[in-house]
């Protein structure tokens, strides 16, 4: 199949997701993700009509960015260090993997030197495992409300990434349970937070995340597969 093809694969999914739950699919944002894709392939998906491409490293951003004149939605979803954030906050629409208040600072910092209000979302470690980063799930609330102190970051709701598990059924309590604390913090609204997405799923599990509640999913596999 083609990249476009499986495009349209995806959405379809996407859509019977959306709907099995009793959703509007256009409530769901595709982010494509490009990791160790070449810029042609970018283009390609970009021509598909794809508006959010996602890249895991800052140096494979920054290169495909200077290369990429459509104008688009770049996501950072890899774990960032915060001596690469000064390279990506230009032109990042959305930082995904926000997963220390040190990590957040620095961000503010950047964003503030060149006048811009960053958006982001915090990543929580849902599962506890000790290969995954992110806030651990009984954090969260005390760490938005330590970051509403930050004048150029805006907190944009949460992120995760589920275990690795050939069942997809047994990764549903997982998303779940991301979704009750994102329920549960939409009531912190504030000038820097504005809980509006839920971003889990992924190739292998993206339909169990939208039943579940998720309204952005990270697709790379099912895209590029030939």
């Amino acid at each position: 199949m083609s990249i476009y093809e499986n495009i349209l694969s995806v959405r379809d999914r996407i859509k019977n997701s959306a709907q099995r739950s009793g959703r509007d699919p256009e409530g769901i944002t595709l982010v494509a993700v490009t990791k160790n894709q070449p810029v042609s392939a970018v283009k390609e998906i970009i021509k598909a009509g794809i508006n959010d491409i996602g890249e895991n490293r800052a140096q494979e951003i920054l290169l495909k960015y200077r290369e990429i004149t459509d104008k688009i939605n770049w996501h950072f979803i890899g774990h960032l260090q915060r001596n690469k954030v000064r390279y990506i906050i230009p032109f990042t629409y959305l930082i995904q993997s926000v997963d220390s208040i040190a990590l957040a600072k620095e961000i503010n910092k950047r964003a503030s030197m060149i006048g811009k209000m960053q958006d982001i979302l915090l990543e929580v470690n849902i599962s506890g495992e000790t290969s995954k980063h992110g806030f651990p799930p009984q954090e969260v609330i005390a760490t938005i409300d330590e970051l509403t102190s930050l004048r150029n970051v805006r907190v944009k709701g949460l992120m995760m990434m589920a275990p690795f598990i050939g069942d997809t059924n047994v990764l549903r309590p997982y998303f779940t349970k991301l979704k009750e604390l994102f329920d549960n913090l939409t009531s912190r609204q504030g000038s820097n937070i504005e809980m509006r997405y839920l971003s889990m799923g992924m190739t292998n599990d993206f339909e169990v995340a939208i039943e579940e509640g998720s309204n952005m999913v990270r697709i790379g596999t099912a895209v590029f597969k030939t």
